[in-house]
């Protein structure tokens, strides 16, 4: 039976994944639209090498309204001294960048979900591009993947690092012990509502050491997020020896989401007002929020109520919200 070869990827770096020392340059994607004929998409990367050690890839704006992992790697890309580095760290502050720059969860270009593209296609959409790439050529080289997420726009989140449950349970170790390294004010066994096509999923495969976050949203990023986004990211490369020293840990509350009993979505559009706050304790039967109707007054509000008991982790951010909107997301308190 013949096979083919994979198409080779359309994206050229720019820098030297073998060289040491400072290196910033692009990923040049060539995308070819009606105000650039050959033009292309530069997404933005950093390649910071020295003597020998894990490799770490850092990545923000996988969603492109996502903005503490991005303001932290921005920082360490311009700050972090290579001779303090043993091994290799790869920075991709803003991985979807047509959608950073646009503001938006999705590219403007092809309306791709990066975080729902991946392993990706090298002949596909712009989106898919990106994650083929990534899939191909940046994740094996690396031992351990940091991946930043939070709300955008329209959730907002208790700040947490976040691992989850693998079915190599060696793997699935690491990869807590290095949540535990991130030393955020949560930490998370976390529940995906659907894993397929995902990063997350992608280096997990492949048996990678494999972190993300939610590290609040609401479409902003806060000095109090940004620290914790940058410490984190100084302690899981301290974690894996890439930088010297032990990580500045801090104290966490370990939460768990243990069903799809955590997770709420409206069933009806309307203004929505919340009966609790992020991280306030909710016992099952709880009313979480009431979604009034807004064309008329005199219409009695929708009460949605808590499934479990726990905390409130994530909240819908617009005050109005549609049928279908993910309302909120209860944790239990493990630890």
């Amino acid at each position: 039976m013949l096979t083919t070869a994979p198409r080779p990827s359309p994206v050229a770096p720019s820098v030297d994944f073998d060289m040491r020392g400072v290196q910033h340059g692009h990923l040049r994607l060539p995308y070819s639209r009606d105000d650039s004929a050959w033009g292309s998409v530069m997404i933005p990367i950093c390649v910071i090498a020295n003597g020998s050690g894990p490799t770490a890839l850092l990545t923000g704006a996988n969603h492109g309204d996502e903005y503490e992992g991005p303001a932290a790697l921005f920082e360490l890309a311009q700050t972090l001294d290579p001779s303090q580095v043993s091994g290799r760290i790869i920075v991709v502050p803003a991985l979807n960048y047509p959608a950073f720059r646009a503001g938006t969860r999705t590219s403007p270009i092809d309306r791709g979900n990066l975080n729902r593209s991946f392993p990706g296609r090298p002949d596909g959409t712009v989106t898919e591009k990106i994650a083929d790439y990534v899939t191909r050529h940046l994740i094996p080289l690396a031992d351990i993947v940091l991946d930043f997420h939070s709300g955008g726009k329209t959730l907002d989140f208790l700040p947490y690092a976040a691992a989850h449950e693998l079915p190599d349970k060696t793997q699935e170790a690491r990869c807590f012990e290095a949540v535990a390294a991130f030393s955020a004010p949560y930490s998370m066994k976390m529940l995906e509502i659907d894993a397929v096509g995902m990063l997350d999923t992608t280096a997990e495969e492949m048996g990678k050491v494999f972190v993300t976050t939610e590290l609040g949203g609401a479409g902003t990023a806060s000095a109090h997020s940004i620290d914790i986004a940058r410490t984190g990211t100084l302690n899981l490369l301290r974690h894996t020896g890439i930088l010297a020293g032990a990580p500045e840990i801090r104290q966490t509350r370990w939460l768990d989401m243990p069903s799809s009993d955590c997770f709420t979505f409206a069933e009806d559009d309307g203004l929505v007002a919340f009966r609790r706050d992020l991280g306030d304790p909710i016992a099952a039967g709880d009313v979480i929020a009431r979604v009034y109707p807004v064309s008329r007054t005199g219409v009695p509000p929708i009460d949605y109520r808590a499934a479990m008991d726990g905390v409130l982790a994530a909240r819908h951010v617009p005050g109005l919200i549609k049928a279908g909107d993910c309302l909120s997301v209860i944790a239990t308190i493990t630890e």
